[in-house]
């Protein structure tokens, strides 16, 4: 028989299968990636024990649960379970401490011939030692900051180096105001959890690790605030791009290729035209009401050539506007407060180049 573990870290570098059995409303505000949510109590279940406890103490509220599990629940639960020990015969199981609830779930594991080990400490030793990681290797690991502005192939040369950290991928955001990739942001909760892990992969080799340049928000995700610290400290790459070439990057990633996500419309063109006028209405306050409405028109004249043709060359004037007249002063502002190590700096090409050529033997 297998015994529970406290080794956090072999949890998470070897992505190991996790049943978590805690309630629903608790695995949707943090989780970890490998883990899956079969709970012992349901939301209602949860709160009425709670009530209990709170009330008449924690017997009480052990007999009130074993008062909720009728036959019908307890064999509704054993289904779930043993279904994923089939699927994940080598995982662990935990609740929020490693305590009442993870024992429970063993026990009538135990009574239907399952035996199942548990994480001790639960979600909340495996939290915790996630963000005291996040800290030290924020601290530990040899950064460098691929930059440079908006459209410059930034996201792309992180996701074609060996080793790097990809917040937006992490983030399910591109980080501007039209940034939304079609998907669910995480967590902050799991946003954290997911950098935490990567990092603690990335310090398997001592080699330095990319990571591209944002903000402290990535849509509605805030990087922690040791990692932004790192960011700033460490050296850059910066990808200098003409704004043409930019201006058509960004077509192609922010119209061509994301029609694909809005195929379920009826117009998949009229969606994304929508999509892409609310995100400008973000900006509103800061482009001006008259610039604003020069804009707005001009991106409707675009949204209806796309819905005519299918060209999406239309948008490349208009986003060679907002680069110049938004995006790119803003970058520059922040770029002026950085002074740190200038290690490369050329076309998208000539940095991919460079990265081939030299990543492994950047010095640390």
């Amino acid at each position: 028989m297998r015994q529970g573990t406290s080794n956090y870290r072999e949890i998470f570098l070897r992505d190991t299968p996790l049943l978590d059995v805690r309630a629903p409303v608790e695995y949707q505000r943090g989780a970890f990636p490998s883990a899956e949510n079969r709970p012992l109590l349901d939301d209602h279940q949860r709160e009425l024990i709670g009530t209990e406890y709170k009330r008449r103490g924690q017997q009480a509220a052990i007999t009130l649960g074993w008062k909720l599990a009728t036959q019908e629940v307890v064999q509704a639960r054993l289904t779930a379970w043993e279904a994923f020990l089939d699927e994940h015969p080598q995982g662990y199981l935990y609740c929020f401490r490693g305590g009442l609830r993870s024992h429970t779930t063993q026990k009538l594991l135990r009574d239907a011939g399952f035996d199942y080990p548990l994480v001790e400490g639960g979600y909340k030793a495996m939290r915790n030692y996630l963000l005291g990681e996040l800290e030290i290797q924020s601290r530990q690991l040899s950064f460098a900051v691929i930059a440079g502005h908006t459209g410059s192939g930034k996201t792309e040369l992180i996701q074609s180096a060996s080793r790097a950290l990809d917040l937006e991928g992490i983030a399910k955001h591109r980080g501007s105001s039209f940034g939304r990739t079609g998907y669910k942001q995480p967590t902050q909760i799991n946003f954290e959890n997911q950098i935490s892990i990567d990092l603690l992969k990335l310090t398997q080799t001592s080699e330095r690790v990319f990571i591209e340049d944002e903000s402290h928000l990535i849509g509605r995700c805030a990087l922690p605030p040791a990692l932004q610290s790192a960011m700033k400290a460490a050296p850059r790459i910066l990808v200098e791009e003409p704004v043409e070439n930019r201006a058509r990057r960004i077509v192609r990633d922010y119209i061509s290729e994301a029609l694909p996500r809005f195929g379920d419309t009826e117009s998949p063109a009229a969606a994304l035209g929508a999509d892409l006028r609310d995100s400008l209405g973000k900006i509103r306050k800061r482009l001006g009401g008259l610039r604003y409405r020069q804009l707005d028109t001009q991106l409707a004249e675009a949204n209806g050539e796309l819905q005519r043709s299918g060209n999406s060359d239309a948008y490349i004037p208009l986003v060679m506007a907002l680069l110049k007249e938004y995006y790119d002063g803003s970058y520059s502002y922040l770029m002026k407060k950085r002074d740190s190590e200038v290690l490369f700096r050329g076309t998208y090409a000539e940095v991919k180049a460079w990265l081939a050529d030299s990543e492994t033997l950047i010095p640390n």
